[in-house]
Protein backbone atom coordinates (compact mmCIF):
# COMPACT_ATOMS: atom_id res chain seq x y z
CA UNK A 1 0.00 0.00 0.00
CA UNK A 2 1.12 3.58 -0.73
CA UNK A 3 0.05 6.99 0.34
CA UNK A 4 -0.40 10.47 -1.43
CA UNK A 5 1.96 12.13 1.30
CA UNK A 6 4.39 9.57 -0.79
CA UNK A 7 3.30 10.15 -4.01
CA UNK A 8 3.53 14.35 -3.47
CA UNK A 9 7.19 13.65 -1.46
CA UNK A 10 8.48 12.25 -4.65
CA UNK A 11 9.14 8.86 -3.14
CA UNK A 12 7.58 6.97 -5.59
CA UNK A 13 8.83 8.74 -8.83
CA UNK A 14 9.40 6.02 -11.59
CA UNK A 15 6.97 3.30 -10.14
CA UNK A 16 5.35 1.01 -12.04
CA UNK A 17 3.13 0.08 -9.27
CA UNK A 18 0.83 2.43 -7.02
CA UNK A 19 -1.91 1.35 -4.93
CA UNK A 20 -4.01 4.23 -2.95
CA UNK A 21 -6.73 3.49 -0.51
CA UNK A 22 -7.45 6.60 1.59
CA UNK A 23 -11.18 7.37 1.14
CA UNK A 24 -10.59 9.46 -1.79
CA UNK A 25 -13.80 11.01 -3.69
CA UNK A 26 -11.19 12.74 -6.75
CA UNK A 27 -8.37 11.53 -8.55
CA UNK A 28 -4.76 12.41 -7.24
CA UNK A 29 -3.59 14.17 -10.36
CA UNK A 30 0.18 13.67 -8.73
CA UNK A 31 -0.55 10.07 -10.20
CA UNK A 32 -0.18 11.59 -13.66
CA UNK A 33 3.66 12.18 -12.68
CA UNK A 34 4.14 8.80 -13.29
CA UNK A 35 2.64 8.61 -16.61
CA UNK A 36 5.87 7.51 -18.19
CA UNK A 37 6.39 4.18 -15.65
CA UNK A 38 2.89 3.13 -14.34
CA UNK A 39 2.05 0.29 -15.57
CA UNK A 40 -0.38 -1.26 -12.67
CA UNK A 41 -3.11 1.03 -11.29
CA UNK A 42 -4.97 0.07 -7.91
CA UNK A 43 -7.56 2.43 -6.69
CA UNK A 44 -9.80 -0.22 -5.07
CA UNK A 45 -11.52 1.04 -1.88
CA UNK A 46 -12.04 4.30 -2.45
CA UNK A 47 -15.36 7.27 -3.26
CA UNK A 48 -14.11 7.88 -6.65
CA UNK A 49 -16.81 8.24 -9.36
CA UNK A 50 -14.39 9.34 -12.26
CA UNK A 51 -11.22 9.07 -13.87
CA UNK A 52 -9.87 11.87 -15.85
CA UNK A 53 -9.18 12.26 -19.59
CA UNK A 54 -5.79 12.68 -18.59
CA UNK A 55 -5.31 9.43 -17.91
CA UNK A 56 -4.71 7.77 -21.47
CA UNK A 57 -1.28 10.29 -21.13
CA UNK A 58 -0.21 7.31 -19.29
CA UNK A 59 1.04 4.99 -22.08
CA UNK A 60 2.33 2.29 -20.15
CA UNK A 61 -0.62 1.40 -18.15
CA UNK A 62 -1.53 -2.55 -18.43
CA UNK A 63 -3.95 -3.04 -15.98
CA UNK A 64 -6.27 -0.89 -13.58
CA UNK A 65 -8.41 -1.93 -10.58
CA UNK A 66 -11.08 0.51 -9.46
CA UNK A 67 -13.40 -2.11 -7.14
CA UNK A 68 -15.23 -0.61 -4.19
CA UNK A 69 -15.76 2.53 -5.43
CA UNK A 70 -19.06 4.82 -6.49
CA UNK A 71 -18.74 4.66 -10.43
CA UNK A 72 -22.47 4.09 -12.20
CA UNK A 73 -20.58 4.53 -15.42
CA UNK A 74 -17.31 2.84 -16.91
CA UNK A 75 -15.23 5.59 -17.71
CA UNK A 76 -14.62 6.16 -21.38
CA UNK A 77 -11.22 7.16 -20.55
CA UNK A 78 -10.22 3.48 -20.03
CA UNK A 79 -10.88 2.65 -24.26
CA UNK A 80 -8.01 5.44 -24.88
CA UNK A 81 -5.29 3.92 -23.27
CA UNK A 82 -3.12 2.03 -25.44
CA UNK A 83 -1.57 -0.67 -23.82
CA UNK A 84 -4.44 -1.72 -21.10
CA UNK A 85 -5.40 -5.17 -21.14
CA UNK A 86 -6.89 -5.59 -17.36
CA UNK A 87 -10.09 -3.42 -15.73
CA UNK A 88 -11.24 -4.40 -12.56
CA UNK A 89 -14.18 -2.44 -11.35
CA UNK A 90 -15.80 -4.88 -9.25
CA UNK A 91 -18.85 -3.98 -6.48
CA UNK A 92 -19.66 -0.33 -7.96
CA UNK A 93 -23.21 1.28 -8.72
CA UNK A 94 -22.54 0.82 -12.68
CA UNK A 95 -25.01 0.93 -14.86
CA UNK A 96 -23.36 2.06 -18.05
CA UNK A 97 -20.86 0.26 -20.15
CA UNK A 98 -20.52 2.92 -23.15
CA UNK A 99 -18.36 1.09 -25.99
CA UNK A 100 -15.94 4.08 -26.02
CA UNK A 101 -14.73 2.54 -22.66
CA UNK A 102 -13.67 -0.98 -23.98
CA UNK A 103 -9.31 -0.14 -24.84
CA UNK A 104 -8.76 -2.36 -27.85
CA UNK A 105 -6.23 -4.69 -26.40
CA UNK A 106 -8.85 -6.12 -23.85
CA UNK A 107 -7.74 -9.27 -22.32
CA UNK A 108 -9.85 -9.37 -18.58
CA UNK A 109 -12.25 -8.08 -18.05
CA UNK A 110 -14.00 -7.32 -14.67
CA UNK A 111 -17.82 -5.71 -13.69
CA UNK A 112 -18.80 -8.07 -10.65
CA UNK A 113 -21.67 -6.97 -8.60
CA UNK A 114 -22.75 -3.67 -10.43
CA UNK A 115 -26.18 -2.47 -11.97
CA UNK A 116 -25.65 -3.60 -15.40
CA UNK A 117 -28.49 -4.65 -17.80
CA UNK A 118 -26.61 -4.24 -21.16
CA UNK A 119 -23.61 -4.89 -22.55
CA UNK A 120 -22.65 -2.97 -25.94
CA UNK A 121 -22.22 -4.70 -29.49
CA UNK A 122 -18.62 -3.45 -29.55
CA UNK A 123 -17.76 -5.84 -26.82
CA UNK A 124 -17.33 -8.60 -29.58
CA UNK A 125 -14.48 -6.14 -31.53
CA UNK A 126 -12.19 -7.13 -28.10
CA UNK A 127 -10.45 -9.81 -29.67
CA UNK A 128 -8.09 -10.64 -27.56
CA UNK A 129 -10.83 -11.24 -24.54
CA UNK A 130 -9.89 -14.16 -22.69
CA UNK A 131 -11.65 -13.40 -19.21
CA UNK A 132 -15.02 -12.01 -18.10
CA UNK A 133 -16.65 -11.40 -15.03
CA UNK A 134 -20.11 -10.25 -14.99
CA UNK A 135 -21.82 -12.12 -12.01
CA UNK A 136 -24.35 -9.83 -9.81
CA UNK A 137 -25.76 -7.53 -12.61
CA UNK A 138 -28.77 -7.54 -14.63
CA UNK A 139 -28.39 -8.98 -17.75
CA UNK A 140 -31.63 -10.29 -19.40
CA UNK A 141 -29.23 -11.25 -22.39
CA UNK A 142 -25.44 -11.17 -23.99
CA UNK A 143 -24.25 -9.31 -26.81
CA UNK A 144 -24.41 -11.46 -29.95
CA UNK A 145 -21.50 -9.75 -31.11
CA UNK A 146 -19.19 -11.89 -28.28
CA UNK A 147 -19.38 -14.90 -30.93
CA UNK A 148 -17.05 -13.46 -32.59
CA UNK A 149 -14.52 -13.58 -29.31
CA UNK A 150 -12.67 -16.96 -29.99
CA UNK A 151 -10.47 -16.37 -27.59
CA UNK A 152 -12.60 -16.39 -24.77
CA UNK A 153 -12.11 -19.04 -22.34
CA UNK A 154 -13.54 -17.86 -19.01
CA UNK A 155 -16.97 -16.57 -18.13
CA UNK A 156 -18.91 -15.65 -15.23
CA UNK A 157 -22.60 -14.62 -15.65
CA UNK A 158 -24.03 -16.05 -12.35
CA UNK A 159 -26.78 -14.31 -11.07
CA UNK A 160 -28.16 -12.48 -13.35
CA UNK A 161 -31.78 -12.30 -15.16
CA UNK A 162 -30.39 -14.46 -18.14
CA UNK A 163 -34.14 -16.65 -19.68
CA UNK A 164 -31.55 -18.93 -22.09
CA UNK A 165 -27.82 -19.50 -22.79
CA UNK A 166 -27.14 -18.70 -26.08
CA UNK A 167 -26.18 -21.26 -28.18
CA UNK A 168 -22.91 -19.45 -29.75
CA UNK A 169 -21.75 -19.44 -26.58
CA UNK A 170 -21.22 -22.65 -25.79
CA UNK A 171 -20.00 -23.35 -29.23
CA UNK A 172 -16.91 -21.26 -28.54
CA UNK A 173 -13.97 -22.67 -29.59
CA UNK A 174 -12.01 -21.84 -26.27
CA UNK A 175 -14.52 -21.03 -23.40
CA UNK A 176 -13.23 -23.67 -20.88
CA UNK A 177 -15.11 -22.34 -17.50
CA UNK A 178 -18.59 -20.92 -16.97
CA UNK A 179 -21.02 -20.11 -14.68
CA UNK A 180 -24.44 -18.92 -14.94
CA UNK A 181 -26.07 -19.99 -11.57
CA UNK A 182 -28.70 -17.77 -9.92
CA UNK A 183 -30.41 -17.09 -13.29
CA UNK A 184 -34.00 -17.65 -14.65
CA UNK A 185 -32.10 -20.62 -17.43
CA UNK A 186 -30.59 -22.53 -14.48
CA UNK A 187 -33.01 -24.42 -11.96
CA UNK A 188 -31.06 -25.67 -8.93
CA UNK A 189 -32.07 -29.10 -7.27
CA UNK A 190 -33.36 -30.01 -4.74
CA UNK A 191 -31.77 -30.58 -1.56
CA UNK A 192 -33.78 -31.12 1.33
CA UNK A 193 -32.80 -34.59 2.47
CA UNK A 194 -29.00 -33.70 3.97
CA UNK A 195 -28.29 -34.51 7.06
CA UNK A 196 -28.52 -32.04 10.50
CA UNK A 197 -25.90 -31.49 12.34
CA UNK A 198 -26.91 -29.18 15.32
CA UNK A 199 -24.35 -26.90 16.30
CA UNK A 200 -24.29 -28.11 20.24
CA UNK A 201 -22.31 -30.98 18.55
CA UNK A 202 -19.45 -29.13 17.60
CA UNK A 203 -16.67 -27.60 19.62
CA UNK A 204 -15.16 -24.75 16.92
CA UNK A 205 -11.12 -24.87 16.68
CA UNK A 206 -8.63 -22.84 14.38
CA UNK A 207 -9.50 -21.20 10.85
CA UNK A 208 -8.00 -23.92 8.50
CA UNK A 209 -8.45 -20.84 5.50
CA UNK A 210 -10.52 -18.36 4.54
CA UNK A 211 -12.14 -17.85 0.81
CA UNK A 212 -14.09 -15.53 -1.36
CA UNK A 213 -17.45 -17.11 0.04
CA UNK A 214 -16.85 -18.31 3.18
CA UNK A 215 -14.47 -19.36 5.94
CA UNK A 216 -13.54 -23.10 7.28
CA UNK A 217 -12.86 -23.91 10.79
CA UNK A 218 -11.30 -26.72 12.12
CA UNK A 219 -14.02 -28.69 14.91
CA UNK A 220 -14.72 -31.60 16.55
CA UNK A 221 -18.18 -33.49 16.39
CA UNK A 222 -19.17 -35.23 19.10
CA UNK A 223 -20.67 -38.49 18.46
CA UNK A 224 -22.22 -41.43 20.34
CA UNK A 225 -18.99 -43.45 19.44
CA UNK A 226 -17.15 -40.45 20.42
CA UNK A 227 -15.40 -36.93 18.89
CA UNK A 228 -14.44 -37.00 15.52
CA UNK A 229 -12.27 -34.60 13.88
CA UNK A 230 -14.03 -32.42 11.50
CA UNK A 231 -14.04 -29.01 9.30
CA UNK A 232 -16.82 -27.10 8.85
CA UNK A 233 -17.12 -24.22 6.00
CA UNK A 234 -19.72 -21.03 7.56
CA UNK A 235 -20.24 -19.27 4.02
CA UNK A 236 -20.52 -15.24 4.15
CA UNK A 237 -23.55 -14.92 1.94
CA UNK A 238 -21.71 -12.20 -0.71
CA UNK A 239 -21.36 -11.97 -3.68
CA UNK A 240 -18.39 -12.89 -5.18
CA UNK A 241 -16.42 -13.16 -8.79
CA UNK A 242 -18.30 -16.73 -9.71
CA UNK A 243 -21.72 -15.95 -7.84
CA UNK A 244 -23.76 -16.72 -4.90
CA UNK A 245 -21.99 -18.59 -1.99
CA UNK A 246 -25.93 -20.14 -1.88
CA UNK A 247 -25.56 -21.98 -4.88
CA UNK A 248 -21.91 -23.21 -3.41
CA UNK A 249 -23.78 -25.04 -0.74
CA UNK A 250 -26.58 -26.37 -3.22
CA UNK A 251 -23.88 -27.94 -5.38
CA UNK A 252 -21.82 -29.36 -2.60
CA UNK A 253 -25.01 -31.42 -1.33
CA UNK A 254 -26.29 -31.77 -4.80
CA UNK A 255 -22.68 -33.78 -5.86
CA UNK A 256 -23.36 -36.46 -3.48
CA UNK A 257 -20.75 -39.25 -2.60
CA UNK A 258 -17.77 -40.08 -4.48
CA UNK A 259 -13.88 -40.89 -3.59
CA UNK A 260 -13.09 -37.72 -5.61
CA UNK A 261 -14.80 -35.34 -3.38
CA UNK A 262 -14.21 -34.30 0.01
CA UNK A 263 -16.91 -36.16 1.87
CA UNK A 264 -19.64 -33.61 3.22
CA UNK A 265 -20.82 -34.52 6.54
CA UNK A 266 -23.72 -32.51 6.89
CA UNK A 267 -25.29 -28.87 7.65
CA UNK A 268 -25.95 -26.51 10.55
CA UNK A 269 -29.29 -26.03 10.95
CA UNK A 270 -28.46 -23.22 13.51
CA UNK A 271 -25.62 -21.43 12.80
CA UNK A 272 -25.40 -18.90 16.00
CA UNK A 273 -24.89 -16.33 13.84
CA UNK A 274 -27.68 -17.67 11.43
CA UNK A 275 -24.99 -18.32 8.55
CA UNK A 276 -25.55 -21.77 6.15
CA UNK A 277 -23.04 -23.85 7.13
CA UNK A 278 -21.91 -27.31 6.10
CA UNK A 279 -19.62 -30.08 7.96
CA UNK A 280 -16.98 -31.77 6.05
CA UNK A 281 -14.14 -34.54 6.62
CA UNK A 282 -11.05 -33.18 7.93
CA UNK A 283 -8.59 -33.78 5.29
CA UNK A 284 -5.37 -35.22 5.79
CA UNK A 285 -2.46 -32.95 5.17
CA UNK A 286 -0.54 -34.78 2.88
CA UNK A 287 -3.38 -33.52 0.68
CA UNK A 288 -1.78 -29.62 -0.98
CA UNK A 289 -2.89 -27.33 -3.45
CA UNK A 290 -1.97 -29.07 -6.89
CA UNK A 291 -0.61 -25.42 -7.88
CA UNK A 292 -1.79 -21.85 -7.38
CA UNK A 293 -4.88 -19.96 -9.53
CA UNK A 294 -3.84 -17.99 -12.29
CA UNK A 295 -2.24 -15.04 -12.01
CA UNK A 296 -2.33 -11.09 -13.81
CA UNK A 297 0.06 -12.42 -16.37
CA UNK A 298 -0.93 -15.94 -16.79
CA UNK A 299 -5.24 -14.69 -16.88
CA UNK A 300 -6.52 -17.72 -17.24
CA UNK A 301 -3.99 -20.64 -16.51
CA UNK A 302 -2.86 -21.79 -13.24
CA UNK A 303 0.54 -21.59 -11.54
CA UNK A 304 2.60 -24.36 -10.31
CA UNK A 305 5.37 -24.70 -8.39
CA UNK A 306 8.58 -24.47 -10.87
CA UNK A 307 9.95 -27.43 -8.47
CA UNK A 308 6.59 -29.46 -8.88
CA UNK A 309 7.34 -32.58 -11.01
CA UNK A 310 5.28 -35.71 -11.29
CA UNK A 311 5.62 -39.40 -11.79
CA UNK A 312 4.04 -41.22 -14.32
CA UNK A 313 1.70 -43.19 -11.71
CA UNK A 314 0.49 -39.56 -10.51
CA UNK A 315 -0.13 -38.06 -13.32
CA UNK A 316 -2.44 -41.48 -14.77
CA UNK A 317 -3.68 -41.36 -11.36
CA UNK A 318 -4.95 -37.94 -11.13
CA UNK A 319 -5.68 -38.03 -14.62
CA UNK A 320 -8.19 -41.20 -13.64
CA UNK A 321 -9.76 -39.20 -10.74
CA UNK A 322 -10.46 -36.29 -12.03
CA UNK A 323 -12.18 -37.99 -15.03
CA UNK A 324 -14.24 -40.19 -12.95
CA UNK A 325 -15.37 -37.14 -10.44
CA UNK A 326 -15.87 -35.16 -13.30
CA UNK A 327 -18.24 -37.93 -14.70
CA UNK A 328 -20.04 -38.54 -11.85
CA UNK A 329 -20.97 -34.65 -11.24
CA UNK A 330 -22.13 -34.43 -15.02
CA UNK A 331 -24.55 -37.39 -14.49
CA UNK A 332 -25.99 -35.48 -11.56
CA UNK A 333 -26.32 -32.70 -14.02
CA UNK A 334 -23.82 -30.32 -12.57
CA UNK A 335 -21.11 -28.48 -14.22
CA UNK A 336 -18.48 -27.61 -11.91
CA UNK A 337 -17.24 -24.58 -13.51
CA UNK A 338 -13.85 -24.05 -12.06
CA UNK A 339 -12.09 -27.55 -13.15
CA UNK A 340 -9.07 -26.02 -12.30
CA UNK A 341 -5.32 -27.55 -10.84
CA UNK A 342 -5.87 -25.10 -7.85
CA UNK A 343 -8.97 -26.65 -6.94
CA UNK A 344 -7.60 -29.61 -6.48
CA UNK A 345 -5.95 -31.52 -3.46
CA UNK A 346 -3.68 -33.85 -4.53
CA UNK A 347 -0.73 -36.01 -2.57
CA UNK A 348 1.50 -36.65 -4.65
CA UNK A 349 0.47 -40.65 -5.41
CA UNK A 350 -2.09 -39.86 -8.01
CA UNK A 351 -4.83 -39.60 -5.03
CA UNK A 352 -6.91 -35.96 -5.62
CA UNK A 353 -9.61 -34.39 -4.29
CA UNK A 354 -11.85 -32.05 -6.25
CA UNK A 355 -13.30 -28.88 -4.08
CA UNK A 356 -14.77 -25.48 -4.43
CA UNK A 357 -18.33 -25.55 -5.69
CA UNK A 358 -18.68 -21.42 -6.21
CA UNK A 359 -19.21 -21.59 -9.94
CA UNK A 360 -20.96 -24.61 -10.08
CA UNK A 361 -24.10 -24.49 -12.22
CA UNK A 362 -27.00 -27.01 -12.81
CA UNK A 363 -28.71 -28.59 -15.97
CA UNK A 364 -30.96 -31.27 -17.37
CA UNK A 365 -28.16 -33.82 -18.22
CA UNK A 366 -30.82 -35.18 -20.76
CA UNK A 367 -30.94 -32.05 -23.34
CA UNK A 368 -28.56 -31.44 -26.33
CA UNK A 369 -27.18 -28.18 -24.32
CA UNK A 370 -26.38 -30.32 -21.29
CA UNK A 371 -24.26 -32.06 -23.45
CA UNK A 372 -22.85 -29.37 -25.03
CA UNK A 373 -22.02 -27.89 -21.57
CA UNK A 374 -20.13 -31.38 -20.80
CA UNK A 375 -17.99 -30.78 -23.55
CA UNK A 376 -17.32 -27.49 -22.39
CA UNK A 377 -15.79 -28.82 -19.39
CA UNK A 378 -13.99 -31.23 -21.05
CA UNK A 379 -11.91 -28.73 -22.89
CA UNK A 380 -10.65 -27.40 -18.98
CA UNK A 381 -9.94 -31.07 -18.41
CA UNK A 382 -7.82 -31.32 -21.22
CA UNK A 383 -6.53 -27.67 -20.16
CA UNK A 384 -5.37 -29.98 -16.49
CA UNK A 385 -4.26 -32.78 -18.49
CA UNK A 386 -1.35 -30.48 -20.73
CA UNK A 387 -0.46 -29.52 -17.60
CA UNK A 388 0.26 -32.76 -15.77
CA UNK A 389 2.18 -33.95 -18.77
CA UNK A 390 4.37 -30.83 -18.65
CA UNK A 391 5.31 -32.05 -15.00
CA UNK A 392 6.52 -35.48 -16.00
CA UNK A 393 9.28 -36.02 -17.55
CA UNK A 394 9.49 -40.13 -17.15
CA UNK A 395 9.25 -41.66 -20.78
CA UNK A 396 6.61 -44.26 -20.80
CA UNK A 397 4.30 -46.36 -23.25
CA UNK A 398 1.53 -44.13 -22.05
CA UNK A 399 3.00 -40.93 -22.68
CA UNK A 400 1.45 -40.69 -26.05
CA UNK A 401 -2.06 -42.30 -25.33
CA UNK A 402 -2.68 -39.43 -22.99
CA UNK A 403 -0.72 -36.61 -24.64
CA UNK A 404 -3.67 -37.97 -27.97
CA UNK A 405 -6.45 -37.45 -25.27
CA UNK A 406 -5.63 -33.99 -24.23
CA UNK A 407 -5.12 -33.14 -27.92
CA UNK A 408 -8.85 -34.53 -28.28
CA UNK A 409 -10.21 -32.73 -25.45
CA UNK A 410 -8.63 -29.18 -26.89
CA UNK A 411 -10.33 -29.75 -30.07
CA UNK A 412 -12.13 -26.13 -31.15
CA UNK A 413 -15.45 -27.76 -31.85
CA UNK A 414 -16.57 -28.96 -28.89
CA UNK A 415 -19.19 -31.25 -30.75
CA UNK A 416 -15.57 -33.48 -31.56
CA UNK A 417 -14.64 -33.39 -28.19
CA UNK A 418 -15.45 -36.86 -26.16
CA UNK A 419 -17.82 -36.91 -23.03
CA UNK A 420 -16.33 -37.81 -19.90
CA UNK A 421 -17.28 -41.40 -20.09
CA UNK A 422 -15.51 -41.83 -23.12
CA UNK A 423 -12.41 -39.83 -21.28
CA UNK A 424 -12.76 -42.73 -18.98
CA UNK A 425 -13.10 -45.91 -21.16
CA UNK A 426 -9.73 -44.10 -22.35
CA UNK A 427 -7.81 -44.40 -19.18
CA UNK A 428 -9.00 -47.33 -18.12
CA UNK A 429 -7.28 -48.87 -20.96
CA UNK A 430 -4.32 -47.82 -20.73
CA UNK A 431 -1.91 -50.06 -19.02
CA UNK A 432 -0.90 -48.28 -15.91
CA UNK A 433 1.72 -51.22 -14.54
CA UNK A 434 4.83 -48.85 -16.96
CA UNK A 435 4.45 -46.24 -14.65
Amino acid sequence: MHTLKQLRSGALSGARYLRLCEDLTHFPNEILTLKETLEVLDLTGNRLRDLPVELAECRRLRIIFCSENAFTRLPEVLGRCPELTMIGFKANRIAEVPAASLPDKLRWLVLTDNRIAELPEQLGACQQLQKLMLAGNRLQALPASLAACQRLELIRLSANRLAVLPDWLLALPRLSWLAFAGNPCCEPPQVDNSVLIPWHTLTPGALLGEGASGRIIAAQWQQTSGLRPVAVKCFKGQMTSDGLPQNERIAALAAGRHPGLIELLGEIPDHPEGVASLVMALIDPAFVSLAGPPSLDSCTRDVYDPALTLTGAAVVGLALKIAAVAAHLHRRGILHGDLYAHNILHNGQGDALLGDFGAASFYPPDLAQGRALERLEVRAYGCLLDELLARCHEPAAWHQPLLALSQACLQPDPACRPDFAQILARLQAFDTAVC
